[in-house]
């Protein structure tokens, strides 16, 4: 449930502007350098006669600990930037490989008598519950009631079904309830069901594994071992020399002290070191001296690696970067537009397949001329690389093919013209579905002189030059649970709608403010930008 698989989908064009090399690319590099380093030094453990076993060795110095990592970079609201997306991948590969590793290895070297290749039906299953259920959020709200907690059955359900399937296969459970974590992410529950699940880990689940675990270390008798107390230094320095070659690549793009930073904090590992230990206990793979002296060389780095991160980063001076803003078609509609938000915090570029079009309109405002709008067309001349494409062509059937082109591509927010409520009609649904904005310029003018007459400021405060209408996303956790009259900037706006669960809420002043909350404000034109910084910031899991 900690893995953010946002991060490994196609990059916003902002984000792939401010960066150079992008975080997935980083992070890849940065665990391969992980991996080779950690089947180095298993090797050298096992030439030097201090632990054995190479492979099981290499699982534990390649473990990184994803919870301790996802709270530190919260703590900093990090993970909206490059630099903290970054860390936070190589974090949640260092839990996914060796989780896959582990699973290989006690298939291969432990005494189940299953094959192999049945493991795989764990992934079949699991891509089946994905089908089967993938549609269960957007329809939650309507069957949930306070008495039936149906995603909080879903979510047993799921871990018990691929439990035992991967018991029956001859996969350890962890693996099964690792698998489980995942689909259910990948379903993107509401935030309260999250919070409801993160509540019951961590309140109950994850104390009684720490506890049971810490049960079974006899901390004197480790003591008093002294191969057990050459062990435990040489392993704390093993977990930090696995990842020694992530500060170089961290460096490549990030200032030397948040690389020495950042490459500190990977080394805090003790969640998967508990659970690998675990099972290589009850494979006799491991002895309780040296299960005990991996373990409190963990706890050692989790104790450590945190505070090492908090006194070395320093924080990088940070520009507002422009929402990027391509449109297909280059008319009398949508250059008024481009114009005015040229001006504001936006990058804006048109295209046109017309040659008189852009002869008429390219010394006014950034046009390119496209050979033609055919799909392979448009990718091949980067239009899909926007944060927003907006397609204000007047073929309405151009429009619709282009928007869920666009889609699949994974633009974030498509809006899409069209003046023919007949051609709208028939595929309308399918636009919805796919998420594609709508827009038709006559529904647009009614919706303008019906708001001017119920509310006469409307046009006032749309063509005011001092402040204007805004929506935002909240995003930062910091602001989740506040209420509306304790915002620190609360004077400088008026909230009046906020977006919830696909409802429109009239908010007051005890009004908390929820994740995810689409929040319709009025204020300042400089200060907008500022504010919706602060709550759009990317801090949640």
């Amino acid at each position: 449930m900690e893995i953010d698989f946002s991060l490994f989908a196609r990059q916003p064009a902002s984000v792939k502007k401010a960066s150079g090399s992008s975080p997935l690319k980083l992070a890849s590099l940065s665990y391969i350098s992980i991996v080779v380093l950690s089947l180095v030094i298993a090797a050298v453990f096992k030439f030097t006669g201090l632990f054995s076993d190479v492979w099981l060795a290499a699982i534990l110095f390649a473990t990184v600990s994803l919870g301790v990592v996802i709270a530190t970079l919260k703590e900093r609201e990090l993970l909206s930037k490059p630099y903290g997306q970054t860390l936070l991948l190589i974090a949640v590969l260092g839990e996914v490989v060796p989780m896959l590793a582990l699973t290989v290895y006690a298939a291969v070297f432990g005494n189940s008598s299953h094959s192999l290749w049945l493991i795989f039906l764990i992934f079949v299953a699991a891509a089946i519950l994905f089908t089967r259920f993938r549609k269960f959020f957007s329809i939650f709200e309507r069957i949930n009631k306070s008495t039936t907690q149906l995603d909080i059955r879903l979510a047993f359900f799921l871990i018990v079904t691929l439990v035992t399937i991967a018991e029956s296969v001859g996969a350890e459970s962890i693996f099964g309830a690792f698998i489980a974590g995942i689909v259910l992410k990948l379903l993107q529950p509401h935030e309260d069901t999250r919070d409801k699940l993160d509540s019951f880990g961590y309140g109950l689940l994850i104390p009684i594994f720490f506890i049971m675990s810490g049960v079974t270390l006899n901390i004197p008798q480790l003591l008093s071992n002294r191969k057990t107390l050459i062990l435990i230094p040489l392993i704390f320095i093993a977990y930090l020399l696995a990842k020694a070659i992530v500060y170089f690549i961290l460096k490549k793009r990030f200032s030397s002290t948040n690389a020495l930073a950042g490459n500190i904090l990977n080394t805090a590992t003790i969640t998967l070191v508990l659970a690998v230990l675990k099972v290589a206990k009850s494979m006799h793979a491991v002895t309780s001296q040296q299960s005990g002296a991996f373990i409190l060389a963990a706890i050692i780095t989790c104790v450590l690696g945190p505070l090492a991160f908090n006194h070395f980063y320093k924080p990088e001076p940070e520009a507002l970067h422009k929402t990027v803003v391509h449109f297909i078609g280059t008319n009398l509609s949508t250059i008024p537009v481009a114009q005015q938000l040229a001006k504001g915090a936006y990058d804006i570029k048109m295209y046109t397949d017309k040659q008189k079009n852009y002869s008429a309109y390219n010394s006014q405002v950034n046009v390119e001329l496209l050979s033609s709008l055919e799909t392979q067309d448009v990718v091949a001349q980067h239009v899909f690389d926007t944060d927003i494409l907006v397609l204000g062509h007047y073929d309405a059937m151009k429009n619709y093919r282009l928007a869920l082109a666009a889609k699949k591509m994974g633009v974030n927010r498509v809006i899409a013209r069209f003046e023919d409520r007949n051609i709208l009609n028939n595929s309308e649904s399918e636009l919805e579905e796919a998420g594609v904005e709508v827009y038709s310029t006559p529904e647009a003018n009614i919706s303008i002189l019906r708001s001017l007459i119920e509310v006469p400021s409307t046009l006032q405060i749309l063509q005011s030059t001092e402040s204007g209408i805004y929506e935002v996303t909240v995003n930062n956790q910091r602001y989740a649970g506040t209420e509306i009259r304790n915002l620190p900037f609360i004077g400088e706006i008026t909230i009046s709608q906020i977006f919830r669960h696909g409802n429109f809420i009239k908010p007051s002043g005890d009004t908390a403010i929820e994740l995810s909350d689409r929040l319709v404000f009025t204020g300042s034109k400089e200060q907008a930008p500022v504010i919706r910084a602060a709550l759009g910031k990317l801090n949640k899991n």
